[in-house]
């Protein structure tokens, strides 16, 4: 029990010791307080087909999954019956289908950005530009 006990201590001081190192230091705190509206000058053509993309993929990864779950569901729920796990195995099917046609679709975007430096999947959102407060 003693040996148990000393570890314990020896283990505890060795992972405070750390935030006793650190308890003078000031932390910085910056906080971004919103200001005035800035125009949305950062917006362009590209960054608007970027997020349509970045939302169509998005989009298709979450329909792929709830098609798998409903998929998987039926297939559970028809206990059996032949024509009940058929649908389930071509709506189970269909849904991988999209995700391949999906992925794929993603790489060719990618493909393209590359061959021609366009970055179409970064999206950097526009943010606004507080103004001090005198």
């Amino acid at each position: 029990m003693k040996k148990i006990l000393v570890t314990l201590t020896s283990v505890g001081v060795f992972l405070a010791s750390p935030l006793t190192a650190l308890a003078e230091a000031q932390p910085t705190i910056s906080i971004n307080m919103p200001g005035s509206y800035s125009s949305l000058s950062t917006l362009t053509v590209s960054s608007v087909v970027t997020g349509a993309v970045n939302l169509l993929l998005i989009l298709a990864a979450l329909l792929f999954f709830f098609m798998l779950v409903v998929g998987g569901i039926q297939w559970i729920v028809s206990g059996g019956d032949k024509t009940g796990s058929e649908n389930a195995r071509k709506k189970i099917t269909s849904a991988l289908v999209g995700l391949v046609i999906v992925f794929s679709a993603w790489a060719i975007v990618k493909l393209i950005g590359a061959l021609f430096g366009i970055e179409i999947l970064n999206f950097t959102i526009p943010q606004l530009i507080p103004t001090p407060i005198i």
